[in-house]
């Protein structure tokens, strides 16, 4: 895949890294002559150093065969106009952050993927990992994200079925129970304290998700 990527922070360049090992024909672009220097140090890529709402910029980075356009950057407006042109030049498949979710419309009108604040998205996760010690990450994956949770002895689903969960973009894997049994899950299945519960959730919904599980899987007070 030939993959143009707009900004080199922190996103960017773990874009990067992970386009370039996924075998991605990767163009990195971005104002900062020193960033795109040291992507190119360090990644086997085509670095550009310029303005990505610039027509020729774009066209340097080969725009007109490009599969994919990622913009990062924490400009709103430089990603949408990014977009936007990437989009006249029909590539299929456009991705942006929107750093300030009262944007989100107008990149949506535009047709573009979006990820809304990421660094919110980021804190709120890693405040819920605080607050849960017993929850765990185990694999982020396109479009989502699997992790684990324990349910706690008290909790408000503790003793009922899974289908009084109130269940909307997640859904259980598995539970493995004390003393090592595995339990694939069905609505008629009752939740007992200290299940640990394999749970997938839609990457856009994750935030939700992890809210709604503390609430349920957790002591009242804690």
């Amino acid at each position: 895949m030939y993959t143009i990527i707009v900004g080199l922070g922190g996103i960017g360049r773990n874009l990067t890294a992970i386009a370039v090992e996924a075998g991605d024909s990767v163009v990195v672009i971005d104002q900062d002559e020193a960033r795109a220097s040291d992507t190119l140090e360090h990644y086997d890529v085509l670095a550009i150093t310029g303005n990505a709402t610039d027509k020729s910029v774009l066209e340097d980075a080969g725009i007109e065969r490009a599969d994919a356009l990622v913009a990062t950057t924490s400009d709103d407006a430089v990603n949408l106009m990014t977009c936007w042109l990437a989009k006249r030049y029909n590539v299929m498949n456009v991705v942006s952050i929107v750093n300030q979710k009262a944007h989100s419309e107008l990149f949506k009108e535009v047709g573009v993927k979006i990820s809304e604040n990421p660094d919110e998205l980021v804190a709120t996760r890693m405040y819920y990992w605080a607050k849960n010690p017993n929850m765990q990450q185990l694999a982020s994956i396109p479009g989502g994200t699997i992790f684990e949770i324990v349910a706690e002895e008290g909790a408000p689903i503790v003793d009922h079925e899974i289908r009084e969960l109130d269940v909307r973009d997640f859904v259980f894997i598995a539970i493995r129970r004390a003393g090592g049994d595995l339990i694939i899950p069905s609505g008629t299945v009752r939740i007992r304290p200290g299940d640990n519960i394999t749970v997938f959730t839609k990457k856009d919904a994750e935030n939700e998700t992890l809210k709604l599980l503390n609430k349920q899987l957790k002591r009242s007070g804690d």
